[in-house]
């Protein structure tokens, strides 16, 4: 058969051949260096037959797609790893029952049902296993089994593996790949690629952690075990990602929301519910005083909706059946009158519809800017709440444009300017622009084709006029229309996507809202939905690990704390606490009996930007000597000075110190 190379070069071979073969054709050089190729564009082994006619390009270690075949065989390498460690500990190995074990981002890892519990103790006793099986550099081989051969080889033996070829649609092929040989080895169901030998994995991998997992991610299915690791082509990659977990650890914003005192979550009052915190609720108000501040300037007009509606309201937006599995279930109230159902509130855009609605409108009051700081409610699965990022109630910055389709174009460019000023304001500086369009092919999406590729377009015009770089997303569109979405850097360089700008053509017709224009005609009007903290809970968690904690003073719940050398200076301490709350920040004095050093050192701790220490020279001369935190001292100066120019920093919400 012939297959064809880059540079369009035909090349005969054998029916049936692999990508090895073809490398073998090329040269020996090459057939030694091979690790993989691109056929018609997918990622093969070197073991999978071609298909004919195919257009091949063989990889090898230099090729970014190296680290996909050599992380997909490390999760094959654990799974005979964790075999033999419970073989070594008197278990049958048939015992260990495997799941599923894919690549994922920076590695990989596998779903096990073991006879004991794995504990993170046990990794680095698995590694060494791991490191040796690549140390024999085990071949692998690829075969494959009819249906019913394959499904003989687990029935009675391992239910996860039989049930994944019971779903495999009928002709689909079923393959194995097998590193080593029946003496010593290890045979996988797999559909691969993988690197030709175990001996051709870099060995700068890492195991990290076990956590539980339901079975195809079900909370009805069984809790089985999933090992992570992570793995790089050189050791400096892996060094970099190690600090890199250290340092998410150092901030993770469930530690310090402890540590700092800025929220909880009971289990008495219910899980994914947060409790703010007077220290996190600080924060909080801040953010919203900052967007409050924004959106009057740019026209907004606040309102405030309740916390449930009736079903009919959700129904009628489509949100309900269509979410239903991810919303709290339905209130059913029976009195004299008869019966309702209401529903806790999963989304703020249905309610601003109605007070679009509750009156005529006309083309003159258009563009109507409705916003609202809004709690909804959605019904998140147990095992994927964390933290403030994933909860079950949460405050959005929630607005919706209407519009004439006219000024559909400016109103998006008016918001994708709040959007960078909120960046800019909290020194989010990497960020990405992605948008959502609907796949053509998905029954999920409600409206007219026009519609759809009409708002597709004025996104895609607004974004380019901005200049915007962005990709398209094809079935990353909410039901009711295309979306852009920001994905923002942190710190560490983790990417979060928040910001949303949605532009909808949908729901004004679903609710047959209109507007009286020039003509004297009723027009349909256009939704723009936009919210650009997305929800203030996860927006927060990401800031609190973005700044470890260590907000810019604007943020930071305790601005000052004053502290003076000894009991002598405690009624000038308590004047200077006085004087800077009177003046607008939020100070504390630390009056403790401890020594002066222990009090500097814990208002540290607390991440107080300020520190105000007062001796009998500064109680004389009605100054106060300056401390910021990470920059140390920065000397004595009156206090009507430091006044200055903390309130400067403070109301100018500067990211960097004044002084």
């Amino acid at each position: 058969m012939t297959v064809y190379l880059p540079d369009g070069k035909a090349l005969e071979v054998q029916e049936g051949a692999t990508a090895r073969d073809v490398a073998q054709a090329l040269g020996p050089r090459l057939a030694q260096k091979a690790v993989g190729a691109i056929v018609n564009g997918e990622l093969y082994d070197l073991l999978k037959p071609l298909p004919p006619g195919a257009s091949v390009r063989i990889l090898t270690e230099e090729d970014p797609e190296y680290q996909t075949l050599f992380r997909h065989t490390l999760a094959h390498v654990l799974a005979q790893a964790v075999k033999e460690h419970f073989q070594e500990k008197g278990y049958d190995p048939e015992s260990v029952k495997l799941g599923v074990g894919p690549v994922i981002e920076k590695g990989f890892y596998y779903d096990i049902d073991a006879p004991e519990p794995l504990s993170d103790e046990d990794l680095p006793a698995l590694e060494a296993r791991m490191r040796a099986i690549l140390a024999k550099d085990l071949p692998l081989r690829r075969y494959t089994l009819s249906r019913e051969a394959a499904l003989a080889r687990y029935q009675g033996k391992d239910p996860y593996k039989a049930e994944l070829i019971q779903e495999l649609p009928e002709g689909e092929e079923i393959s194995f790949y097998q590193q080593g040989d029946e003496a010593y080895g290890f045979t996988d169901l797999c559909r691969g690629p993988h690197v030709p030998s175990t001996g051709r994995i870099p060995p700068h991998f890492r195991l990290t952690h076990v956590a539980g997992a339901y079975w195809r991610g079900d909370e009805r299915r069984p809790m089985l075990q999933r090992v992570y690791g992570v793995a790089f082509r050189t050791a400096e990659e892996l060094k970099a990602y190690l600090w890199q977990l250290e340092e998410a650890k150092r901030r993770d914003h469930r530690r310090l929301g402890r540590e700092l005192e800025l929220f909880l979550i009971d289990p008495m009052v219910g899980k994914g519910l947060v409790l703010w915190l007077p220290k996190g609720n600080t924060i909080r108000e801040e953010l919203i005083a900052f967007m409050r501040e924004e959106q009057l300037r740019r026209g907004y007009q606040l309102v405030t909706t309740p916390h449930i509606g009736g079903l009919e309201l959700y129904k009628t937006s489509g949100h309900y059946p269509y979410y239903a599995e991810s919303q709290f279930p339905p209130m059913r109230l029976e009195d004299r009158e008869g019966s309702e159902e209401y529903l806790l509130k999963p989304m703020n855009c249905p309610h601003h519809i109605r007070i679009y609605a509750h009156k005529k409108r006309s083309y003159r009051e258009l563009p109507l800017r409705i916003a609202e700081f809004g709690t909804v409610y959605r019904y998140e699965k147990a095992g994927e709440l964390l933290g403030l990022t994933r909860v079950r109630g949460f405050t959005q910055d929630d607005a919706h444009l209407f519009c004439t389709p006219e000024q559909v174009k400016e109103e998006f460019l008016g918001v994708l300017d709040l959007v960078l000023k909120v960046f800019a304001t909290l020194g989010l500086k990497g960020f990405r622009a992605r948008i959502g369009v609907r796949d053509p092919q998905s029954s999920k999406y409600v409206g007219e084709e026009a519609k759809w590729a009409l708002a597709e377009r004025q996104i895609e015009e607004a974004a380019q006029e901005a200049g915007l770089d962005y990709t398209l997303e094809e079935g990353d569109a909410a039901f009711y229309g295309p979306k852009l979405d920001f994905v923002v850097k942190d710190a560490l360089g983790r990417e979060w996507q928040l910001g949303t700008i949605q532009v909808d053509y949908n729901l004004p017709e679903r609710f047959q809202l209109t507007y009286v224009g020039k003509d004297g005609e009723e027009h349909r009007p256009v939704m723009i939905h936009r919210a650009p903290f997305g929800s203030l809970e996860r927006f927060i968690g990401i800031l609190i690990e973005h700044f470890a904690g260590d907000f810019p003073l604007w943020l930071s719940p305790v601005q000052a704390v004053v502290v003076p050398v000894s009991e002598k200076q405690e009624d000038y301490a308590k004047e200077v606490v006085e004087r800077l709350k009177e003046a607008g920040l939020r100070a504390e004095g630390d009056l403790r009996p401890e020594r002066m050093q222990a009090r500097i050192r814990d208002a540290e701790v607390q991440k107080v930007p300020y520190i105000l220490v007062v001796g009998e020279r500064e109680r004389a001369e009605g100054t106060v000597s300056v401390r910021r935190r990470h920059r140390g001292n920065l000397g004595t100066m009156p206090l009507a000075t430091f006044l200055e120019g903390a309130l400067r920093e403070y109301r100018e919400r500067k990211l960097e110190p004044v002084f």
